[in-house]
């Protein structure tokens, strides 16, 4: 494994001058050293403490040049006409062109080997590698640029100093434990239902819809090859004449240049948990079910753990989302992952995936003392996402770990109030075994659950009309909570 990280946290600007008319900003005269990761670790934080965000491209070449550095020199560089201008076309292919020649004229370069530029095949983005600061300053000001950031630099150090930092995980375990009985219920033919379905109403909703014909995405860290519940046996019992599909977007691999995609499976746990509570079929195994137990899966091993941090993961993610923006049977994306500030190309995939009709369900953050300062993560804070955090039963106390704030859209129960702290059953990592999981992740994939059954009553429908019914079926419509949203969504009141 390239990384071992223990946290989850959680563009525009266009000057004047043309590329002739370059002139060194006051704080940035010769003399400015580099700067160490610690202190552009201190200025993204002081971001995030005042704004909740942190924009590269807000920052002064230094700091940019610096964390370029302090990485492998990778720059990504997002293009266009204008500052809303990221899907492909025939002019903005130009701008590229032309944009390539300018950086390798800028670098006194004759050419470029593949180690050095990728380019995407549906967004206007650009990696490329940049070592001279006057660079960075063109490209600051020149109008064709929409954003630039340092692709591969990652906010985190080291595992020594993360660990001393928060005594979370990155999201991962391979846990597998007996349920508590009072964390279920049994029903026909023999399947578990967790605690938290009966709280939104789920079984209920069963009566009209289990999901069939929607296809939920997602977009995570993969599927175990172990768990043939969520394989081989994905159609068994009641859930049948459905699909699973595994993809794979992500390099582990140190290289920025390397496009050696590590495969479909699940290295982590954490996919395998998400994809579980949307739709683990409905058997006479004793095992949990999931929401939808008859909607199709598609799953994306994007990244190697729940934080959206180096070079591969961001793009492993984009390339997931522009890959299920193009296709017409995806519905919902669901996305247990996150950062805990913007990724330029991240942003512009998900705008891509929207523009497309689909329905985006991001977690709002699951954190620990190190980051409890953090508000609703990225992309979970952008518009065209639905966030969602978690909170615990029977009440609107949001849950040990999980964010809320004024971004979030709605509220899942998934932490006991009756002395256990349990959380939702899910299948384990491991083959007929079960666990627990719990955070706004379980939460936003219990909602792309709920939205599957609730689109799968309404085919016909568009995704303003199946989000407009959920935010209908929640409790605290018309009305948005500044915390929590909309609030716990009741699944039978969304699809009657």
């Amino acid at each position: 494994m390239k990384k071992k990280l223990t946290i989850l946290g959680v563009f525009l600007i266009m000057a004047s001058c043309s590329k002739d008319e370059l002139v060194l900003p006051d704080n940035q005269q010769e003399g400015q050293e580099l700067l160490s990761k610690a202190e552009i670790n201190t200025i993204i934080e002081k971001s995030l403490k005042t704004t909740g965000d942190y924009l590269w491209f807000k920052q002064d070449a230094n700091v940019i040049w610096s964390a370029l550095e302090h990485s492998d020199n990778m720059l990504t560089i997002g293009y266009g006409t204008t500052k809303n201008s990221f899907e492909k076309n025939a002019k903005s292919t130009n701008i590229k062109n032309d944009l390539i020649a300018y950086i390798q004229e800028l670098e006194n370069k004759t050419s470029l080997s593949k180690s050095e530029l990728h380019t995407d095949d549906f967004i206007n983005i650009i990696d490329l590698k940049v070592t001279k600061k006057e660079t960075i300053v063109a490209l600051l000001k020149d109008q064709r640029v929409r954003y630039i950031e340092p692709g591969s630099y990652t906010f985190f150090t080291s595992d020594s100093e993360d660990q001393a930092r928060s005594s979370s995980s990155s999201g991962c375990g391979y846990d597998q434990t007996t349920l508590n009985t009072n964390d279920y219920r049994t029903i026909s033919p023999a399947a578990k239902v967790p605690w938290s379905f009966d709280q939104h109403n789920i079984p209920a909703a069963w009566n009209y819809s289990t999901g069939t014909g929607i296809t939920i995405a997602v977009v995570d860290t993969g599927l175990s090859e172990e768990q043939k519940w969520m394989n081989q046996y994905f159609n068994d019992g009641d859930s049948s004449g459905r699909r699973v599909q595994k993809y794979g977007t992500f390099v582990d691999s140190w290289w920025s240049w390397s496009n050696n995609y590590d495969g479909v499976n699940d290295k982590c746990g954490h996919g395998t948990s998400m994809a579980s509570v949307a739709t683990a079929p409905r058997n006479n195994d004793n095992l949990p079910v999931g929401v939808a137990y008859n909607a199709n899966l598609v799953s994306y091993r994007a990244v190697e753990n729940v934080i959206i941090d180096d070079y591969h993961e961001k793009r492993g993610v984009s390339e997931a989302l522009t890959a299920l923006g193009n296709r017409s049977d995806v519905k919902i994306i669901s996305m247990s992952i996150g950062s805990p500030f913007s990724i330029g190309k991240v942003k512009d995939a998900v705008r891509y995936a929207y523009n497309r009709g689909k329905m985006i369900i991001a977690a709002g953050g699951t954190s620990t003392s190190f980051t409890t300062w953090y508000g609703v993560i990225f992309p979970a804070s952008m518009s065209e996402t639905i966030a969602v955090t978690g909170v615990k039963e029977e009440q609107y106390d949001n849950c040990d770990v999980c964010h809320t704030g004024s971004k979030i859209d709605f509220t899942v129960q998934m932490q006991r109030t009756n002395g256990t702290d349990n959380k939702i059953p899910v299948l384990s990592y491991y083959n007929g075994k079960e666990s627990y999981v719990g955070g706004s992740s379980v939460a936003t994939a219990t909602t792309a659950g709920i939205a599957a059954l609730v689109w799968s009553k309404n085919p016909s429908w568009s995704r303003t009309q199946v989000l407009q019914k959920m935010k209908e079926a929640a409790d605290f419509y018309p009305n948005k909570n500044t915390a929590y949203g909309y609030g716990n969504i009741d699944a039978l009141k969304a699809v009657q």
